[in-house]
């Protein structure tokens, strides 16, 4: 049996911090020692951001997407192309796109992808919301910005067939060499994916 080295609250602190993403048991009680430590400069601001995040925060009606406004900043940002939908999995996936700024397109958050082995179902992601949107008009091109996985590839051929029928260009993201990367350390799958994506140089 493990001996307590610390009071209750402590405790708490360190087991509520290892259910964060990409933080196991000792990452978290590393982060919370050191939370305690700089207790004025980061423990009490972030207890305070994090209470007002709790109150603040939402998810957006429109796209999925979460901010502290409904619609969210995206959504109501009148620059943006109206006409083409980026279609991701997770608000991760939505952040990670608008970082590389590639694109001023609106967005369409899933909540996941499908997966029958997980009991994730259609009804389970907002793929009814995506179909009302565009089923509204305005849409010309969907991109389906999904993971290469084989539970993205399904979500993608399922929200394929469901526009089915609705006019609306429905296109994917390109997979293949990274740019910046060596064809000798890539695998196989994505060898394979680039050489039929190739295009015209």
């Amino acid at each position: 049996m493990t001996q307590r080295i610390a009071g209750p609250e402590i405790e708490r602190l360190i087991q509520l911090l290892a259910k964060v993403p990409g933080l196991g048991p000792r990452s978290a009680r590393r982060a919370a020692l050191h939370l305690i430590k700089k207790k004025e400069q980061l423990l009490q601001p972030l207890s305070a951001a994090m209470a007002e995040a709790v109150d603040k925060v939402r998810v957006c009606s429109v796209c999925g997407n979460v901010d502290t406004a409904d619609p969210c900043t995206v959504c109501s940002d009148p620059r943006r192309d109206t006409a083409t939908l980026i279609v991701v999995e997770d608000v991760s996936d939505l952040w990670a796109l608008e970082r590389a700024g590639a694109m001023n397109a609106r967005f369409h958050v899933l909540g996941g992808t499908l997966s029958p082995l997980d009991g994730i179902g259609p009804d389970d992601l907002n793929i009814a919301g995506l179909v009302s949107r565009v089923a509204a008009g305005g849409v010309a091109e969907i991109i389906l910005a999904v993971n290469a996985t084989v539970e993205g590839q399904t979500t993608a051929h399922y929200i394929t067939d469901q526009l089915g029928g609705l006019g609306v260009k429905v296109t994917r993201l390109a997979h293949g060499v990274p740019v910046g990367g060596e064809l000798d350390y890539l695998d196989e799958g994505t060898l394979a994916a680039a050489l039929k994506a190739r295009t015209v140089f």
